[in-house]
């Protein structure tokens, strides 16, 4: 069947509100399981309940509140729902098949009924049970002359509960190999931070958004990779902290939001500015952007100290944690 082809055209209305919540209805009823989903997401990222698989955005630990996007609605949508990939579909769609197709018509397709398995020379996956799939791969694992040869990939949808038992046991077999789909994605981030603040992850804490009185959103996408940041920008930007989004995609999110969370909001149809200032260097011209920012911060810091006024950087930390500043 052909496909059709992609409509581009001008929004003007704001990220999140009415949209994002016909957007999650429609994902739940598409998942022809909508009352199992729905409860599902009361225990999203709650206390008692789990971690949602959309995004790894924090969570505040009020219990109740509603904390999930469109983003982990659509997660949850595919982990609830009533449409099966079983053996019947296994036996109809070989392994070269299924190469052919595209991701979205994969997950589309429901969710794995049971342990399959593609025998050596096989083209098609066949059924196979519990029992036979854990003998399985412990015969492979035991015939390993060292626990470091084995490598235990794991799923980003993975959920935490899930990912610490995974990890007690391969601990137990007596490796430490998990390159996950976010330690491959973020690897060379990891690497690059460490190098430069000393430590390979991010340094921001859920508080400080609410103290700080600048933000500076360079190279995301909050809107379409972790929207639950918007609602936390846009109380920011209520409070007066100035905002300033820097990506060369101008991105709805980061011009207005109107929070779906919020009756008040929904019912009288308004949204939040979100930044203050709206940056869109070219690519490749984030680097010079920065070295513009912390040029100014030098020479604003010098005019401050030959007037004798306290000074704007800090020189016991400049001194032990960096090289080369001159």
């Amino acid at each position: 069947m052909a496909r059709k082809k992609p409509v581009v055209q001008t929004y003007t209305g704001p990220a999140g509100g009415w949209d994002a919540l016909k957007s999650s209805a429609r994902h739940l009823l598409a998942s022809h399981s909508p009352l199992t989903g729905s409860r599902a997401l009361l225990g999203t990222n709650q206390p008692r309940g789990f971690d949602c698989p959309g995004c790894a955005w924090g969570e505040t630990p009020e219990a109740g509140r509603v904390d999930f996007c469109e983003n982990g609605v659509k997660a949850v949508a595919w982990e609830t729902t009533r449409d099966l990939v079983d053996a019947a579909f296994f036996a109809r769609h070989s392994v070269d098949a299924l190469r052919q197709r595209d991701g979205h018509w994969l997950e589309s397709q429901g969710r794995l009924a049971q342990p399959m398995h593609l025998a050596p020379g096989a083209s098609h996956y066949r059924p196979i049970s519990w029992e036979d799939a854990y003998a399985l791969i412990a015969s492979h694992l035991r015939a390993l002359p060292d626990p470091n040869q084995a490598l235990f990939y794991t799923s980003g949808r993975t959920s935490n509960e899930a990912a610490f038992l995974y990890q007690l046991m391969v601990r137990l077999y007596g490796t430490n190999n998990f390159p996950d789909c976010s330690n491959m994605c973020h690897e060379a981030s990891g690497v690059a931070l460490s190098e430069t603040l000393g430590v390979g992850k991010g340094t921001v804490r859920m508080e400080d958004f609410e103290l700080t009185d600048a933000i500076f959103v360079i190279g995301q996408n909050p809107g379409t990779n972790h929207p639950r940041m918007l609602a936390t920008l846009a109380d920011a930007a209520k409070r007066g902290a100035t905002i300033v989004a820097v990506n060369p995609l101008r991105e709805r999110g980061l011009q207005r939001f109107a929070n779906p969370q919020k009756p008040r909001d929904m019912l009288l149809a308004s949204s939040s500015a979100i930044s203050r200032h709206y940056l869109t260097p070219r690519l490749g011209g984030d680097m010079a952007l920065i070295r513009g920012m912390a040029k100014y911060l030098f020479a604003w810091d010098a005019q401050r100290r030959r007037k004798y006024q306290p000074a704007l950087l800090d020189d016991v930390f400049i001194g032990a944690h960096t090289q080369g500043i001159d």
